[in-house]
């Protein structure tokens, strides 16, 4: 699994099974008689999930005083993952970044924005002061 699916997995939780399933529905309406479809109940929408609350929740009961909100390390730590800067070079690969991955606390700003506008582009509820 990607570093980005592993943060989506940790704070979706079983949100990640139910965003999923629209995906496989339109393969289902193809496989179905035409007739059948317009019989078919549509999905409910899937409730975003409060990442802000999620996360807070997580952060309430670490014993770690992390800042997780602009911190990618303090984020990736919360959620139980590897925090390092192997791991977050990997994770600035997946998410496209063309900066210098030399210079780590701009790629570090850099990633804590995009895993946030990441998460909200995949259902998320997320502040906008944690994506800007």
């Amino acid at each position: 699994m990607s570093i980005f699916g592993s943060i989506l997995s940790k704070i979706f939780g079983s949100h990640t099974a139910a965003a999923a399933t629209p995906a496989a529905t339109p393969a289902a309406a193809a496989a179905a008689p035409a007739a059948a479809t317009p019989a078919a109940a549509p999905a409910a929408p899937v409730q975003p999930v409060d990442v802000d609350a999620v996360l807070s929740a997580l952060a309430a009961k670490n014993p770690e005083k992390l800042n997780w909100q602009t911190s990618i390390v303090d984020l990736m730590k919360l959620l139980g993952l590897d925090s390092s800067l192997a791991a977050r070079k990997e994770l600035a690969t997946e998410l496209h970044y063309s900066g210098d991955m030399n210079d780590s606390a701009s790629m570090n700003v850099w990633l804590i924005k995009q895993v946030m506008q990441k998460l909200a582009a995949n259902g998320g509820k997320v502040s906008p002061d944690l994506m800007k």
